[in-house]
């Protein structure tokens, strides 16, 4: 498995072989052992699966609040989306920043958002399916989200009018939040 580093201290994209031959391919897309000698020892406890139809179509910037913050091991499996992660940790260097990374069925990338971080993508295919790995179950009550156009991020996610849900419509900027995640400063 091929680990790149973002900018972003934490966030890193994951890129797992492939081994084809002429019925196609096979990929190793988790493995516990490996992904624990690399430092990335995380327990799974929820899969996700999401389908968007049209092409523009925008999930995020969504969080989960402590106690029941998650990690978010992110791969479109269809399709292709741009990935966004953004430093949410109060106190980080990097805090209000981002990084993107395209994710498509063809590439088999996938983008590691830990803790503390906004995570949001755009569909840039039609028919697009992302499947994630979560640390923690999904819990309503703990769920936050930063507006996708908020001025302070800057955010080029290569649309004017994407397709949104009705709660990302009117999620708060990220001026005035009051981050639930505080850097550790390593």
């Amino acid at each position: 498995m091929k680990i790149e580093l973002t900018q972003l201290p934490d966030v890193v994209i994951l890129t797992p072989a492939r081994f084809g031959d002429a019925r196609g391919w096979f990929s190793e897309t988790y493995n516990a052992a490996r992904f624990a000698e690399a430092g990335l020892d995380m327990e799974w406890v929820q899969d996700n699966h999401s389908f968007s139809a049209a092409v523009g179509t925008l999930r995020g910037l969504h969080y989960q609040r402590p106690p029941h913050a998650q990690d978010k091991l992110v791969r479109c499996t269809r399709g292709a989306i741009f990935d966004v992660a953004v430093d949410i940790r109060r106190g980080s260097p990097t805090y209000g920043e981002w990084t993107g990374v395209e994710l498509t069925a063809e590439n088999g990338r996938q983008l590691l958002v830990p803790k503390g971080f906004l995570h949001g993508f755009i569909t840039r295919l039609p028919d697009t399916e992302v499947q994630y790995k979560c640390t923690d179950l999904y819990a309503p009550a703990h769920e936050g989200a930063i507006r996708w156009n908020d001025p302070t991020l800057g955010i080029d996610w290569g649309a004017i009018e994407p397709a949104l849900s009705g709660k990302d419509q009117v999620a708060p900027f990220l001026s005035g939040f009051e981050s639930p995640f505080e850097w550790s400063g390593k």
